[in-house]
């Protein structure tokens, strides 16, 4: 599955696949999607990355090792609960805030955080185990 095509297409492919994550995980709160189908489209398209150049590559864009993007997602989905205690609401509750960018009201909620997280700890953990399982002995 080494093709010349292959590699050459795979990085394309995978930018497509990682903005389509984020349309999935911003649109999930109207429609269907959200952060779990959002973060395993996003962790498809590395292991799609990884399957055409290698493991280095995929970890040289990562950044942030796979488990601390995890921890990372998990840390601020817990907080999407703890901000609704803090506020003296029962737990989860969806809490909104407008600020307001260059005149435009922007709507922030606490569900969009936790939506945030989850698409974190999808494509830490996938990731994680994808690479985990790609040996570079070959």
């Amino acid at each position: 599955m080494n093709t010349v095509i292959f590699r050459t297409l795979a990085p394309f492919l995978t930018a497509l696949m990682l903005l389509f994550s984020l349309f999935v995980l911003l649109r999930g709160h109207n429609e269907p999607g959200g952060g779990f189908i959002g973060g395993l489209i996003a962790a498809s398209a590395l292991a799609i990355y990884g399957i055409a150049r290698g493991i280095r590559p995929v970890r040289h864009a990562l950044w942030f090792h796979p488990m601390t993007i995890a921890a990372t997602g998990l840390f601020l989905a817990c907080l999407a609960g703890l901000v609704s205690m803090v506020a003296a609401v029962p737990f989860m509750t969806g809490l909104w805030i407008y600020p307001s960018l260059f005149g435009v009201e922007i709507p922030l909620s606490t569900v969009m955080l936790f939506d945030f997280g989850v698409y974190l700890v999808v494509v830490g953990a996938i990731t994680s185990i994808a690479l985990a399982l790609e040996r570079e002995d070959f």
